[in-house]
Order: C-alpha cells, then structure tokens, then sequence
C-alpha cells in the first residue's frame, strides 16, 4: 500500500502559494490552491500508511498463529509494503519540515 502522491502536487502548490503571500505578492497567488485542504490530505496520507502497518501487523500474527491460509511470502510482501510506505512518510514530512523552515525563514 502505497502513499497516494497525487495531493503531493497540491500540497507543493499550496506551499508556493503561501510562499507568494509571504514575499508580499497579491492575495491572489492563493486561489490557485483550492481542492482539498492540507491538513486533510496529510490526514489521508497517514492512514493510508497505519493501514498498510495493521495489515501487515495483521497477518504476521495469523502467520505466527498457524493459520494455514496466510503463506509466509504474503507476510513479508505486506511487512515490506508497510516499512517502504513509512519510510516514504517520513521523507515527505522531512520535506515539509524543510518547506516550513525556509518559509518561516524568509525575511519579512
């Protein structure tokens, strides 16, 4: 399970907005941004990523349960998917930490 990269776009989008604002050009660098708002898609992106983490989770302890339906490769597809999805998480909110920074740093 994978992040879906596609509010990336919009997040960036928003962020240059707000960034506009900030070096003092017209308001109207911000209508550009609509859609679906930033902290709801950021919402959605963890989900997703808990999600991808409790399913694995999930199977692992079928796995280890001796359920005969759950195969080990199916285990350690999922446990792989969940440590790559949070791994690309926490590169996105390493990203977004950087864009805060660089824009609380601008001069005024």
């Amino acid at each position: 399970m994978a992040i879906d990269t596609r509010n990336l776009d919009q997040m960036l989008s928003e962020l240059r907005a707000v960034s506009a604002l900030a070096e003092g050009k017209p308001a109207a660098a911000l209508q550009g941004a609509g859609g679906v708002a930033f902290a709801d898609a950021l919402k959605t992106a963890i989900d997703q990523v808990n999600a991808a983490q409790q399913q694995a989770q999930q199977l692992a302890q079928e796995f280890a349960g001796g359920n005969e339906n759950v195969d080990l490769q199916d285990v350690m597809i999922n446990l792989q998917k969940a440590s790559l999805s949070f791994q690309q998480m926490v590169q996105v909110r390493n990203k977004l930490v950087t864009a805060y920074q660089d824009v609380m740093n601008m001069p005024v």
